[in-house]
């Protein structure tokens, strides 16, 4: 089956006119991340940032370039906890929301 359009495309545009959708992928990737598969969150955290911030905000924001920023969250980017952080806090500030963690019992 032919896909008419790219997903990515797609992904972005929702994310950048829904912003439920945009919430529900910031909070899809910080659970990613928390529970240890720290690839899925940078991958839906690229996505998100071309949708809602823009790797060129995004670097003005954090103090950091916009090409280390793309690298950390590629497939195979390594960022730092500080690098992490700030990118989690500038799409939070920019989606205008708080990121709250609760443990639930295991199932």
């Amino acid at each position: 089956m032919v896909l008419t359009r790219d997903f990515k495309e797609t992904v972005k545009e929702r994310a950048a006119r829904d912003p439920a959708f945009a919430k529900a992928m910031l909070d899809e990737a910080a659970t990613a991340f928390l529970n240890g598969e720290p690839h899925v969150a940078r991958l839906i955290l690229r996505d998100l940032v071309n949708a809602s911030v823009g790797f060129e905000a995004l670097a003005a924001e954090t103090n950091r370039p916009s090409k280390s920023l793309h690298r950390m969250l590629s497939e195979k980017g390594n960022p730092s906890m500080d690098n992490l952080a700030a990118i989690f806090g500038a799409v939070r500030k920019r989606l205008g929301v708080a990121i709250e963690a609760h443990v639930v019992e295991a199932a």
